[in-house]
């Protein structure tokens, strides 16, 4: 399947619909997808900076919505976000984040070589002009540093979540790896995850589409006690993902260096 960035849309706002950010704020905790991926997320953080040399890197979140991702990167430098939403910011500064500011991602309010890691955590699907976001990753990373991307695959997976968080694409690779060269950036190395729950995510929006039900947010949808267990089977793919790349999954990881 090839997708290209030139899908023409409605224009949207890049902010998600304003009832999903109470809602992430509640359950990214808690919730198995947001637990696990942030376990995979680590996993990859862990390997950048280690490869970098650098005790103290600094790091830019870009689109860091309520703030549990910063509170991961923190583990491992200097962190700060930047996000369009000043409610998502509200509540990042509700979780004792300070160092985030207001901003967009093709136009980051930050001067040119001031970050080691810059990361886009299901962040550039959100853009009209996602070469443009990526080109601002490239400015505002110092020659050398790394991009961190997370982002969702497959069109045919496209589902409520989608719709409701004003996405304008999901990727395959190598429409992924095109635009990221295209903004100047090297793949270093790509994969899809969550290859765990390809197939009831699939299953499960493909029953969607036919009987026409559409929960607020697929992100309020728990599984109760499995929650933790859930989490726990998704966060395992860190381990493998260290020594291959998937075939297939819900999502694409993505690391980019800026050359010297």
């Amino acid at each position: 399947m090839s997708v290209t960035t030139n899908i023409i849309r409605e224009p949207l706002p890049q902010e998600m619909q304003p009832h999903t950010y109470p809602i992430m704020y509640r359950v990214e905790g808690s919730h198995w997808w947001f637990v696990g991926r942030r376990q995979i997320l680590s996993s990859f953080v862990s390997r950048i900076v280690r490869g970098q040399n650098n005790p103290q890197p600094r790091i830019l979140d870009v689109g860091c919505g309520t703030g549990a991702n910063l509170e991961m990167l923190a583990e491992f430098g200097e962190v700060e976000g930047v996000d369009v939403s000043t409610e998502a910011l509200d509540f990042c500064q509700t979780r004792g984040l300070q160092n985030v500011r207001q901003g967009e991602a093709e136009h980051l309010p930050y001067e040119d070589n001031s970050f080691d890691l810059v990361t886009g955590l299901d962040v550039v699907e959100h853009l009209d002009d996602d070469i443009a976001g990526l080109q601002e990753m490239r400015r505002v990373l110092r020659p050398g540093g790394r991009a961190l991307l997370f982002v969702p695959a497959f069109m045919f997976l496209w589902g409520v979540q989608d719709d409701i968080s004003n996405h304008r694409r999901r990727y395959t690779i190598a429409s992924l790896d095109k635009v990221v060269r295209q903004a100047g950036l090297e793949v270093e190395r790509a994969t899809y995850a969550n290859i765990t729950f390809f197939a009831p995510i699939l299953l499960g929006r493909l029953l969607m589409r036919v009987t026409g039900f559409r929960p607020a947010s697929e992100n309020n949808i728990t599984v109760g006690f499995l929650n933790g267990i859930l989490g726990r089977i998704f966060g395992a793919e860190a381990w493998p993902l260290r020594y291959m790349k998937f075939p297939f999954g819900v999502s694409i990881v993505c690391v980019a260096r800026r050359p010297d």
